[in-house]
């Protein structure tokens, strides 16, 4: 059975978003006092008074550096929230994060263009959206994304 895994932003590029984000600005660190923001560093929803910031990320501008893709138009930043200092991380809990809302799974070519897409309704949908990406050879990776913003969530890729 092939798994399909949740990838957190790498711990290099956390390192360099928590001092300056990719739009270039200073990150700001915050208290949150209410908790429940999407954290892309451990992919979870942060507890009442953590220490986040909300930072501009740019995964597929970040990903293409590291493959030699040309993303071309499709090259897109966005806001995230992360811890503003160090974390140890996702915990292996089988599953897929921030499934309790439409998201849509967008999937990329291995030259960062984007070739489709499928909404995601019900939390039990994300493994039949991600082999049905990943049958299309052509797909390199997907990206999980809220619908209602259309922030990116995580990556995922097969294996």
């Amino acid at each position: 059975m092939t798994t399909y895994t949740a990838r957190p932003v790498d711990p290099a590029a956390l390192k360099e978003l928590r001092a300056v984000d990719d739009a270039g600005r200073e990150t700001v660190p915050v208290t949150d006092d209410e908790g429940g923001a999407p954290l892309r560093c451990c992919l979870r929803r942060s507890a009442p008074g953590e220490s986040i910031a909300l930072v501009s990320y740019a995964p597929l501008r970040r990903w293409a550096a590291g493959t030699g893709a040309e993303p071309g138009a499709y090259d897109e930043q966005g806001p995230v929230f992360i811890h503003a200092g160090e974390c140890p991380g996702p915990v292996a809990e089988g599953g897929h994060p921030f499934t309790n809302a439409h998201r849509t799974v967008r999937r990329y070519s291995a030259g960062g263009r984007i070739l489709g897409g499928r909404l995601v309704s019900r939390p039990d949908g994300f493994e039949a959206a991600f082999a049905e990406a990943f049958a299309d050879p052509e797909v390199a990776l997907v990206h999980v994304r809220a619908v209602e913003y259309g922030c990116f969530l995580y990556e995922v890729r097969k294996g």
